[in-house]
């Protein structure tokens, strides 16, 4: 999966890697990328399957769009407050270990979800599934920094993050049919919540024994590759470090960690109030549950070819802002025009436009935190800015909840997260980044941190 040495070449990066250092790293990328693929589908799909079963659960549990919105969202309150501890329990246990602990804990939880019947239960289901996998993706993201350096981290990113639009790819047609199946006193929503939980069950077995927590420990690797690889990334890690250095107390409250919290609140907030409500949405064109689960799907089509281009796009032009900033202005254009036309294709065409644009934003976007964190300090500003900007996650819902018991209609709340993704992106535009940083080379050669 990594790129060859003439497609990592690009103005500002440095010398073209080697034969040896572009096959190492496409043995890692094998290695790596696809399990964390297959756990975040999985993960993402657990979060945001309750998107489909409302088109069944509101009726059999008489909820409202607003407490619907309300339950959906609060789930990120319990990953907000869990988020920096379990990071940092993570950076001193290990990926492999705390991440299976995460997988396993989620899956149970999202089984029971079948089991509510009251809107009070339904949101502390949802909370409690926002502790259990609290931790799971800014610690992947600080993992992919402890094996991938700077110039290979869009593209990386981009691997790992287009589970986000693939989960609905493959779950929107998955979780349409499987609100048709009734049986043992079962409604389909409680069939999808418990099918749909156990491969996360199933999973965190085979991240404990197939994940490997740091490049000193890869026996996969043979002896040369393996050496050389944990002193290209001890070196670069030690050259930011130097360049400056963040306490993690420091990393949580620095300004730039806030406003890139800020930029990840207006793009999840777009994302996740679309996300939670496009079902219903779709399903109002007058579909079949099946049929709203491939139509929903066409957005994450577009997202998932947007996660890989533009991240690969970004690593060959090495810049990052202008990039996060196009994408996200693509994702509101797409949403606020999607607001004027009534007619259902011209509608998911823009929709379609827009899933191109909120998940192209999202490899990009964590290229910039990691440029200038590094260490403890990477795993707890991460956390920070994944877990505040996470907040939007209940905002998002909630207000499209909100304005549709008020309004009939999901117009205004549409126009309002695209306007949130659109001061998202002059905040963006505003950051500093030094691309210097994510150009270093490897001069010299300290020792790991082990």
């Amino acid at each position: 999966m990594a790129s060859t040495a003439g497609d990592l070449h690009r103005p500002g990066a440095g010398a073209p890697p080697s034969a040896f250092e572009a096959a190492t790293y496409r043995k890692v990328a094998w290695r790596l990328s696809p399990l964390l693929l297959i756990c975040y589908v999985v993960a993402y799909l657990d979060r945001v399957n309750v998107g489909f079963a409302k088109l069944q659960m509101s009726t059999d549990l008489g909820l409202s769009d607003a407490v619907y919105g309300f339950g959906a969202g609060i789930f990120f309150f319990g990953y907000f407050i869990f988020e920096i501890p379990s990071n940092v329990i993570l950076h001193k246990v290990g990926a492999r270990v705390w991440i299976a602990r995460i997988m396993i804990t989620w899956g149970i939880i999202s089984a029971l979800t079948m089991f509510i019947t009251t809107p009070t239960m339904f949101y502390v289901m949802r909370f409690i599934l926002g502790v259990a996998e609290a931790g799971f993706f800014p610690g992947i993201i600080f993992f992919l920094t402890i094996w991938f350096p700077a110039r290979y981290r869009g593209r990386m990113i981009g691997y790992f993050m287009a589970a986000i639009p693939l989960s609905t790819v493959v779950g929107g047609p998955i979780s349409g049919a499987l609100l048709n199946i009734t049986g043992l006193g079962l409604s389909g929503w409680q069939w999808m919540f418990l099918i749909e939980a156990l491969p996360a069950i199933l999973l965190s077995v085979v991240v404990l024994f197939y994940l490997t927590d740091r490049a000193a420990d890869a026996t996969w690797l043979a002896p040369d590759e393996r050496a050389w690889l944990v002193e290209r990334l001890a070196s670069e890690r030690a050259k930011r470090e130097r360049a400056k250095r963040f306490g993690i107390l420091e990393a949580i409250s620095n300004t730039r960690v806030l406003l890139l919290a800020f930029v990840y609140f207006g793009i999840n907030g777009t994302n996740y109030g679309l996300s939670f409500f496009l079902p219903q949405i779709v399903r109002g064109f007058g579909l079949s549950y099946t049929a709203t689960g491939f139509v929903t799907a066409l957005p994450y089509v577009a997202g998932t070819i947007g996660m890989i281009y533009w991240g690969r796009h970004s690593d060959r032009a090495g810049e990052r802002r202008e990039h996060v900033a196009i994408a996200a202005l693509i994702a509101g254009l797409g949403i606020a025009g999607s607001t004027l036309v009534d007619d259902p294709v011209g509608k998911m065409l823009l929709l379609t436009l827009a899933g191109f644009g909120i998940f192209g934003v999202l490899p990009v976007f964590w290229t910039l935190p990691t440029n200038f964190l590094a260490g403890a300090a990477a795993a707890s500003g991460i956390a920070a800015v994944n877990s505040l900007g996470n907040l939007s996650g209940f905002f998002g819902p909630y207000v499209m909840g909100k304005i549709k018991d008020s309004t009939g209609s999901y117009t205004i709340g549409l126009l309002a997260i695209a306007c949130v993704v659109g001061f998202a992106m002059l905040v963006a535009l505003s950051l500093s980044h030094d691309q210097q940083l994510e150009n270093l080379e490897p001069d010299e050669v300290l020792p790991p941190e082990l």
